[in-house]
Parts: C-alpha cells; structure tokens; sequence
C-alpha cells in the first residue's frame, strides 16, 4: 500500500534533513521568481509541465517549500527497502507495486491519499524528457479515483520563472479538462513548442468547442 511522505511520529533522518537543505539551497541560488499562490486544498495531484531538465525537480520542491506545500512523489516499492526507505519517505516518497494482487497502482495512490491528511502529488504528465508533448493520462486517472483536484505547474528554465494555477476538478470528461489545462499552459508559455502540441492534441480528441478550454479553474 501505499504511504505518505513523512510519519509524523519518527523524526526525520540527518541525511534526508541535509538533502532537503541542498536542494532548497540550490532552488534560492538559481533565483527562480515564481507566480501564483498556494492553492487553497490539503490534498491535490500537482502537474509539472513541461519536462525538460533534471532541474525540475529543484524548482517544484523550492515551489512547494514557499508555499508551506509537502511535495509528494511515486516510486518503485524496491527504491523503499532498508537501508533507503526510510530517505525515500522522508523525501516524500509514495511506495508503489505494480504488481500486487488485488489492486492497481492507480488504486495504490487513491489509498495513499486516503490516509493522508495533507498530500501534494507531483506527477510530470509527459513521462520523461524527451517527449514531444503529448500526455499520460494517469494524473487523471488517479485525481479522478482520489477524488483530489489538479494543479498545474509550468516552468521556464531559460529565464528562470515557474508558477502554480488554480486547481481544476475533475470532472469526468478527460478531453474536455485537458483543453483546460492545455489553454492555461499555453496561456502561460506561448512560446513553448510542447503545450502548443498539447494544445492540438486536446482540439483532435474533443473539437473547436472542447479545445477553447473556457471556464479554466471551475468545478463541474
């Protein structure tokens, strides 16, 4: 199964302390400026788009530390074996077997927010970095059984800017939600080739009324 990041009755270990600092370091040394505010939710998946660089991670964790936010991240069920599991769920980490009897991992992390009281889900919908921008739909799979709304993340390495949106329920019409979160991408990065192919994508799977994306932040 299953489980949140930090158990709140173990402290955390010195190494995953000293971790958390370089990272934060290296976050406030780069000098990000970041856009939007803390979405007003205990629990949510957050989409970090596009996926470009090893530096990702650095900026939604530096993100999600301003915003008083405990990232949140899946893993392997091995990664969480002695002597590192411990590190991993310090980190944030979510212990995931794909292969157990009696359930998928979609239903895995619908359990693990279950049991949490705060959970903030990171989950770079295009898979890996060499994509050409279309997505997965596993965030929305997972939003959808979690019953937990999607906040999306953009970022801009080449000058150092990044934000967070409003959250987005979902509502049960994938196309539709996805021509929403395409139009706020876009809206944030004009310029970036792969949320102009997200973009497309949405129009093909749902038509000129689904694509405009209207109505971006409400729940329906």
């Amino acid at each position: 199964m299953g489980r949140l990041t930090v158990d709140s009755r173990r402290k955390p270990s010195l190494l995953s302390r000293l971790v958390w600092r370089i990272l934060l370091g290296l976050y406030r040394w780069k000098g990000w400026r970041f856009e939007g505010a803390a979405p007003d939710v205990r629990k949510c998946v957050i989409l970090g788009a596009p996926h470009t660089s090893n530096w990702d991670f650095i900026f939604v964790l530096g993100a999600a530390q301003r915003m008083g936010i405990p990232p949140g991240f899946i893993g392997k069920h091995t990664l969480f074996k002695w002597p590192m599991g411990g590190f991993m769920r310090d980190m944030g980490g979510i212990s995931i077997e794909r292969g157990r009897r009696g359930g998928n991992y979609v239903q895995q992390i619908a359990e693990a927010f279950d049991e949490a009281d705060e959970l903030a889900l990171v989950i770079a919908p295009e898979g890996s970095r060499s994509g050409s921008g279309e997505w997965k739909s596993g965030f929305y799979h997972i939003a959808m059984a979690a019953n937990v709304p999607i906040v999306p993340a953009w970022v801009d390495h080449e000058n150092l800017r990044g934000g967070i949106g409003e959250p987005l329920w979902p509502s049960g019409d994938y196309r539709a939600d996805l021509a929403k979160l395409a139009s706020f991408y876009r809206e944030k990065r004009p310029d970036c080739a792969r949320f102009l192919a997200l973009e497309e994508s949405a129009r093909m799977m749902g038509g000129p009324d689904v694509a405009r994306g209207e109505n971006y932040g409400d729940r329906t």
